[in-house]
């Protein structure tokens, strides 16, 4: 992936987590309009993008802690790559290990960078035609 499908990714994937954050309003049940306006506040993701990642523990709390990459593809082919950080000279994640590539549930492995501070940074994910990306919290 490139830096502009990179950049155009996680735009998209923080407004959409922007927009489903609105949730239902206090009180909706299913199948009432409270369930049909959530449904509108967060609609889903374009196509490219439909692949969700989260990574445990999160917020990591030291150096060198090794963390779990997980989630679906969202159509995609398969877990391709894990990408975290926005450049190659500093990555926030070493060692990354695809445990299992399933597009329905894939697992990889990670350790934070030695050099790693406090901050926030992207998590991202290639599926093979679909991409998701998380943020990683680090408080070291």
């Amino acid at each position: 992936m490139n830096r502009r499908a990179l950049t155009a990714i996680a735009g998209l994937s923080l407004t959409a987590g922007l927009l489903g954050s609105t949730g239902a309003p206090a009180g909706a049940q299913a199948g009432t309009a409270g369930e049909a306006t959530a449904a509108m506040a967060a609609p889903k993701p374009p196509k490219g993008a439909r692949a969700v990642v989260q990574v445990s523990p999160n917020p990591t709390t030291r150096r060198g802690q090794e963390v779990t990459i997980t989630g679906h593809c969202g159509g995609g082919k398969g877990l391709k790559a894990v990408i975290a950080g926005l450049d190659r000279e500093h990555p926030v994640l070493r060692n990354i290990r695809i445990v299992e590539d399933d597009p329905k549930g894939f697992i990889a492995k990670a350790t934070l960078a030695s050099r790693i501070g406090n901050g926030v940074g992207p998590v991202l994910v290639d599926c093979g035609g679909e991409a998701g990306v998380t943020l990683l919290v680090t408080h070291v």
